[in-house]
């Protein structure tokens, strides 16, 4: 019983974004493969607080708004024999606009997930490399209802047979590739050489899996929740917040629509600046509306994301 306690150990591990010249990004330490981490300390007043403090202490980087994302406790998942307990949370911030640093780093977050930007449209890594070894994947069972199911599981994740992209499945999409072994994260251990190269860049652990899950979570909340504001600077043009929405979805928004439900929702005020820099005549800058910060957490202030 003692050793068994003696295995299982809890990380704190954040998920943090921010959006700079239209690409969202993630906070990572060390190497672009690990999120910023640590153990739960008997000294930390609670989970959130414990959380702030490494990553504070590993990238002195303040955190604005956080959310808690979920708890993973897969022993098979991290590559050895301890039952390792990972809470994850979600935080939204500006990136820093210093010098690189030794100790962290800002990655663009369609390099873990290249198959998730849409914006120009389908990705080619989908039709070309993708597709294929997933629908192989599928026929490699003998068990007809099986391969169905497979086949079924793979078009509704990634939008086949005349389904459309859901940019919300992040995590399914994720975790089908992972459990047909076209992840680097599940071929550790096994012998992969000849085999052709596996599509974006791994981390360390269950990292991406958990990564995955926070990129799922706000493109799910930036459409019900105004929390995108804590991505922004604090005055901008409604293209920069189009852009930054469109970033986030890895999907272009209708311009007049989108314009027009932020109207509706009466998130932004004028600050009475133009930008003149944006290729055009001078664009208004906005700010988010005092009332819209003050109830933050109130629901029904929506922010939703327009399909082209």
């Amino acid at each position: 019983m003692t050793n068994q306690s003696q295995a299982v150990s809890a990380d704190l591990i954040a998920v943090v974004i921010a959006v700079t010249n239209g690409e969202p990004r993630v906070l990572t330490i060390g190497k672009p493969g690990a999120l910023p981490s640590g153990p739960f300390e008997l000294g930390h007043r609670s989970l959130q607080s414990g959380l702030r403090a490494w990553v504070e202490r590993q990238t002195n980087h303040p955190l604005g708004y956080v959310e808690q994302l979920y708890t993973f406790a897969d022993r098979d998942r991290i590559g050895d024999e301890r039952v390792q307990i990972s809470i994850s949370y979600l935080g939204l911030t500006r990136e820093e606009q210093a010098e690189r640093s030794p100790t962290h780093g800002w990655h663009g977050w369609y390099d873990y997930f290249p198959w998730e930007d849409h914006r120009a449209g389908v990705p080619p890594i989908l039709p070309d490399i993708l597709t294929p070894r997933l629908l192989a994947w599928a026929d490699d069972v003998e068990d007809p209802s099986m391969r169905r199911d497979r086949r079924q599981r793979v078009a509704y994740a990634f939008g086949l047979d005349d389904r459309d992209w859901n940019e919300e499945l992040v995590l399914q999409r994720y975790e089908l590739l992972y459990e047909a072994a076209l992840v680097a994260e599940a071929a550790r251990g096994r012998d992969t050489s000849g085999a052709p190269a596996l599509p974006g860049r791994p981390m360390i652990a269950d990292h991406r899996r958990i990564l995955a899950t926070g990129i799922a979570r706000l493109r799910t909340k930036i459409k019900y929740r105004p929390v995108v504001f804590e991505l922004m600077p604090p005055a901008f043009t409604l293209l920069q917040l189009q852009r930054t929405v469109e970033a986030l979805a890895g999907r272009l928004v209708h311009k007049q629509n989108f314009r027009r439900l932020i109207e509706q929702q009466d998130l932004v005020e004028e600050t009475g600046e133009t930008m003149s820099d944006t290729g055009g005549r001078p664009a208004k800058r906005f700010r988010f509306r005092q009332a819209v910060l003050a109830e933050r957490a109130v629901a029904g202030t929506k922010l939703p994301l327009t399909r082209a």
